[in-house]
């Protein structure tokens, strides 16, 4: 007898790794670090994101461009406000030989759009954003962590 096998395009695509598509040696900050400071590092860079760093390297936070905005410009805050002030504290880490796939599935149970990838170590040492992952990875993966990352939350917007 003859059996037939069939094999999709998703089965037949390497398994992507973290480390292969996130952004190296991300810039960092400190949480003392003031918003302008970070808000300058963010158009230096032309990022949106930035994680924060204690002293070892470690992430303790990740402050973006809307926290700034939202959580400094927006209540009248000064520009020397601190970034711990602003940031998100509850970051969300990958390793770097994690699968792609894994970490997509924690984004989108977390609801965030940025995960901060950490060595054996624990510190900093890449950040993979939403935009990565849609360079990189399939179409499937792509279209569920932004359909779930987007979903609409209670409260829309910072104003």
């Amino acid at each position: 007898t003859t059996e037939i096998y069939t094999l999709s395009l998703h089965d037949a695509l390497p398994i992507l790794q973290v480390q292969e598509i996130m952004t190296s040696n991300p810039t960092c900050c400190g949480p003392d670090a003031s918003v302008q400071e970070a808000a300058k590092l963010m158009d230096d860079k032309s990022v949106g994101s930035i994680p924060v760093v204690n002293d070892a390297g470690e992430p303790v936070g990740i402050v973006t461009d809307r926290d700034i905005c939202c959580g400094a410009v927006a209540q009248g805050k000064g520009t020397d406000t601190r970034v711990s002030d602003v940031m998100s504290k509850d970051v969300l880490t990958a390793a770097p030989d994690e699968d792609v796939e894994s970490c997509c599935n924690k984004m989108e149970e977390k609801q965030v759009r940025r995960t901060v990838v950490t060595d054996d170590a624990g510190k900093c040492c890449g950040i993979v954003a939403q935009a990565d992952v849609a360079r990189e990875a399939d179409g499937k993966e792509t279209a569920e962590l932004v359909q779930k990352v987007s979903r609409a939350e209670k409260r829309s917007g910072c104003c």
